[in-house]
């Protein structure tokens, strides 16, 4: 019997939010959808925070995941943008909420590292590996690195549950090579 599961990632922002979905078939992930919400259009603020619940709403309808995955707001010097992000972050969790989905947080740290073994990746990198990863053709990459960043996410979630959907944890990359040798290639 197949095991499928449908995780879906969210890089929250207050100009660009990014989403992933992965399609996990038999503990193997594949890309199902990526894509962006740009929020430039809409001066007020609170409108933007509307739209991301909508789309959120939106992508949970058409996809039905069984978990979220979202970035954690990472702290920064100005204070009144964290805030933004913390809103942004918060509308989509409640979007998820609504729906019964289970929520897991990541840091920006910790999604980059189980992506590229580097915490202190560039967008760019993560996308790369993104890439390699799942073999997502190029013109399946979006130029829009949020929503790599949103299936970055999701495949961290991935990697972060059990085979079987619940228990194994990597405490590194390392780890995750030793304990999948068959997903690693030379």
């Amino acid at each position: 019997m197949q095991k499928e599961r449908i995780i879906m990632g969210i890089d929250p922002g207050t100009q660009i939010m990014g989403y992933g979905i992965l399609k996990v078939l038999n503990n193997k992930p594949q890309l199902e959808a990526m894509g962006v919400l740009e929020l430039n259009k809409f001066e007020n603020h609170y409108l933007r925070l509307a739209r991301i619940y909508e789309r959120t709403i939106s992508l949970i309808e058409q996809y039905l995941p069984d978990e979220l995955a979202i970035e954690a707001p990472f702290y920064g010097k100005n204070v009144q943008s964290m805030l933004k992000l913390g809103r942004a972050q918060g509308v989509a969790m409640a979007a998820a909420i609504s729906r019964d989905i289970p929520i897991s947080e990541y840091a920006p740290l910790k999604i980059k590292m189980s992506i590229t073994g580097n915490g202190r990746a560039a967008k760019e990198q993560v996308a790369f590996m993104l890439q390699k990863i799942l073999k997502i053709p190029n013109e399946n990459m979006l130029p829009q690195l949020d929503a790599s960043d949103g299936l970055a996410a999701a495949l961290c979630h991935f990697y972060q549950s059990d085979k079987d959907f619940g228990n194994a944890k990597y405490s590194s990359w390392k780890d995750f090579a030793n304990k999948n040798p068959d997903k690693i290639s030379k």
